[in-house]
């Protein structure tokens, strides 16, 4: 197997594991945990397992440069992976695995906007285009074009596009870091930066039963570990040894993943115009990609040049 085929592999197995992420969480639902609980049980796991990899193989990347930076990385943690991570569980809760996972992928498109509005990219006619699919992609994966009374979800909804724009935020924010920190040095500080500001709001009384359980430790620190840590890992040692951008294409296995998870594991229903807006989304994903703005931007997932560069935490 060549560099490149083995690149390509390591980038779909992280995607893929990223895709599992709606199984797990799924699971702690059954076990009575709350979104945002299970989004604490999430970071701790991460920021915990990320750590350890750090301090085992390159103690330095977890050297704080200033600790006025800390407010890089209370952008990263807490605007963008805990608020996007609670809008995403909530919607999956609400809706089903695949329009929550559809509607986080509206990220790109929001990362396009921000960075219009913030930092005056320019905004091409491939960027509008992009854009303009996504809506009309959110728009069939929702249930509002044809309007589809028994889809539609106004809650749902507003938490899906919640994901995406706090998923956008991590690129945003991180533009900054990614002056001084590697993106792995990014990553870790960002989960170690939710974790502890959720320290204080997790009801460690009520849960400490249900965390003893082997079941919900199995799910808990999976979470953590497969669709989180060592996905973002591999998917870094992948990134590595290829484009950011074709990286970044190949990532959007994960809501193919994840749409076949909620159908065929928990099934959910997702229609033929659904699916259709999903194709749009990852379509203008791939836009976007294939046409990269000439500044050098943050990532995450770096989410995507913006779903490439980092992760897809």
């Amino acid at each position: 197997m060549t560099i490149l085929n083995r690149a390509f592999l390591l980038i779909i197995l992280g995607a893929g594991l990223w895709g599992t992420i709606g199984w797990y969480v799924k699971n702690l639902y059954a076990y009575g945990f709350t979104p945002m609980e299970v989004v604490t049980l999430r970071v701790w796991s991460a920021a915990t397992l990320l750590m350890l990899f750090l301090v085992i193989t390159s103690p330095e990347k977890l050297k704080l440069t200033s600790f006025s930076d800390l407010k890089y990385f209370i952008g990263t943690g807490v605007f963008s992976i805990v608020f996007f991570n609670f809008c995403m569980f909530t919607a999956i809760d609400l809706s089903t695995i695949p329009i929550a996972t559809a509607l986080l992928y509206t990220g790109p498109a929001f990362v396009t906007v921000l960075s219009f509005l913030l930092f005056q990219e320019p905004f091409t006619k491939p960027k509008l285009s992009a854009l303009l699919i996504t809506i009309v992609g959110s728009a069939l994966v929702v249930g509002l074009v044809p309007l589809n009374l028994n889809t539609f979800q106004l809650g749902s909804i507003l938490f899906g596009l919640g994901s995406g724009f706090g998923y956008a935020l991590y690129s945003i924010f991180s533009k900054f870091a990614l002056e001084k920190y590697t993106s792995i040095s990014i990553t870790a500080y960002t989960f170690i930066v939710a974790a502890v500001s959720l320290l204080p709001f997790f009801p460690y009384q009520e849960k400490i039963s249900l965390l003893m359980d082997p079941s919900v430790l199995f799910y808990a620190i999976g979470l953590g570990f497969l669709p989180t840590a060592f996905a973002y890992i591999i998917y870094t040692y992948g990134l590595n040894q290829t484009e950011a951008s074709k990286a970044s294409i190949l990532t959007t296995v994960e809501p193919v993943v994840a749409t076949l998870i909620g159908i065929f594991v928990f099934q959910e229903a997702f229609s033929l115009v659904q699916m259709l807006g999903m194709a749009c989304i990852i379509g203008a994903v791939i836009i976007i990609q294939m046409n990269p703005r000439p500044a050098k931007t943050a990532g995450i997932s770096d989410i995507d040049h913006d779903i490439s560069e980092q992760n897809q935490l």
